[in-house]
């Protein structure tokens, strides 16, 4: 069973009730308690890019599509 899908895996499995029960068990995701992957943009869920500073909560690109919304001035 090597494959990138993991519902694919889940079908071939689902006629073994015990080893399907042992691979949801080993592979299930990480609960995640600090990191990058914990902070997400409030309106497109991105993890990179992540501005947290003055609260924001923003990625870099939504930052920048509702600056001006918010109160940000571009000074050049």
């Amino acid at each position: 069973m090597t494959t990138s899908n993991p519902k694919k895996i889940m079908k071939q499995l689902a006629v073994k009730p015990i080893k399907l029960k042992k691979f949801v068990k080993h592979n299930k995701p990480k609960k995640r308690t600090c990191g990058q992957r914990l902070k997400k943009c409030k309106l497109c869920g991105q993890t990179h890019a992540y501005i947290q500073k003055y609260n924001l909560n923003l990625c870099r690109q939504c930052f920048r599509d509702h600056a001006k919304k918010l109160g940000f001035k571009k000074f050049m």
